[in-house]
């Protein structure tokens, strides 16, 4: 039996605040809550496969150049060129907090539902294969469906 359901939209590709959302995601996971978890527009970040050169077409290559995801999310203020990502990475490792990946991979042992935007995809240059296993790619309408029955409803 589960102590309800959480359904937190992830659209902001930023460090900080793709570790807020995955924070939350497990911690209510693991309270026993039914979590799900909706990327969109610059959170399909958080979900990306590393790697420079993908995405669909020409422009999707370009654009996926300029939004790199895995390990290349950097934080929402601060980041000077990649050296604040590092920094704060080289800080959450000495306070012994677990990478996003990690968390992801958390996330996953505790049943959170990870789900992509169809309509985000397609306008950012984003394919299937370019993203790390989600359960599925869906519309808006299906995570309005699905957020509807959510006791928990977070935008991030």
């Amino acid at each position: 039996m589960t102590m309800g359901k959480a359904s937190i939209i992830v659209f902001s590709g930023d460090l900080d605040k793709a570790l807020a959302a995955l924070t939350v995601a497990t911690g209510a996971a693991a309270s026993g809550m039914d979590v799900t978890m909706f990327f969109t527009f610059w959170g399909l970040n958080v979900i990306k496969k590393g790697g420079a050169w993908k995405g669909e077409g020409f422009m999707g290559k370009m654009f996926n150049l300029m939004a790199r995801g895995g390990d290349a999310i950097g934080p929402s203020r601060l980041n000077m060129l990649g050296m604040g990502r590092w920094l704060m990475k080289r800080m959450m490792k000495k306070k012994n907090v677990k990478l996003p990946q990690e968390m992801i991979a958390d996330a996953r042992e505790l049943g959170v539902t990870f789900l992509a935007c169809e309509m985000s995809m397609r306008v950012m240059g984003v394919r299937k294969e370019d993203l790390i296993p989600v359960d599925d790619v869906v519309g808006v309408a299906t995570y309005v469906q699905e957020a509807s029955k959510a006791d928990i409803a977070l935008f991030i």
